[in-house]
């Protein structure tokens, strides 16, 4: 698995070519999204963006991950925890293989703990977590989603979620240890950049985009950084 190869390093635009190479292999979306996905990540946008949404991108296409994240962790993090290591991870691990959520034989404990090191390493690579990389503890890092990063995962969940309400409350936001009222402050935040428009009155909420093509949209969030 992709989280075991450790590919993806902190410093995005130094590593475009490896990293565009593997999503191609692995990761990158079916249709438009490919190339609108290439173009963002080979813009000058900021880098923080940039891994944000490759990391979203890695974790809707990597199961463990994304479950580790929205199952543990998100949870984890709301009751006051900010420590982490490996150890989480390989528990998080045992009880997946108990309920039959994983593929592949993974008997072996040393199998395990290097699976659950490649978990903890990808989250490090991608800022979700803290730390030395040498050391097994980590620190849970405070969350944070630029707005372009937001703008672009919304548009990408928006295709299949209609739903304002639903929307908001996508289980992708817990990626970013993200609850419902902080996503609803970035929606506004987007909607006063121009990234999109957001209206919300009591339960009907209404979110649209510039575009309903992707590629325009990314587009639309390169030019209008500048």
């Amino acid at each position: 698995m992709a989280v075991r190869q450790n590919i993806f390093g902190k410093n995005s635009r130094k590593r475009v070519a490896d990293i565009l190479r593997v999503f191609k292999q692995r990761y990158l979306p079916p249709g438009d999204a490919s190339p609108a996905l290439r173009k963002f990540v080979n813009s000058y946008l900021p880098a923080e963006a940039i891994d944000q949404v490759l990391y979203w991108h890695t974790a809707v296409t990597e199961p463990l991950v994304y479950d580790f994240v929205t199952e543990f962790l998100y949870e984890y993090y709301l009751r006051g925890e900010r420590s982490i290591n490996v150890n989480h991870a390989q528990v998080f691990i045992r009880e997946a293989i108990r309920q039959e959520k994983t593929e592949g034989s993974w008997e072996s404990e040393n199998t395990r703990e290097r699976v659950a090191q490649g978990v903890i390493s990808t989250l490090r690579d991608f800022r979700v977590l803290e730390g030395v990389k040498i050391s097994r503890e980590k620190n849970i890092a405070p969350p944070r989603l630029h707005t372009l990063a937001f703008a672009y995962i919304a548009f990408s969940l928006k295709r299949n979620e209609p739903s304002g309400e639903r929307l908001i409350n996508h289980r992708d936001w817990k990626l970013f240890l993200l609850g419902s009222r902080a996503v609803e402050r970035l929606f506004t935040e987007a909607d006063a950049e121009g990234l999109l428009n957001y209206q919300a009155a009591g339960s009907i909420i209404r979110i649209e985009f510039p575009t309903e093509n992707i590629k325009e949209y990314v587009d639309a969030l390169i030019t209008r950084t500048f």
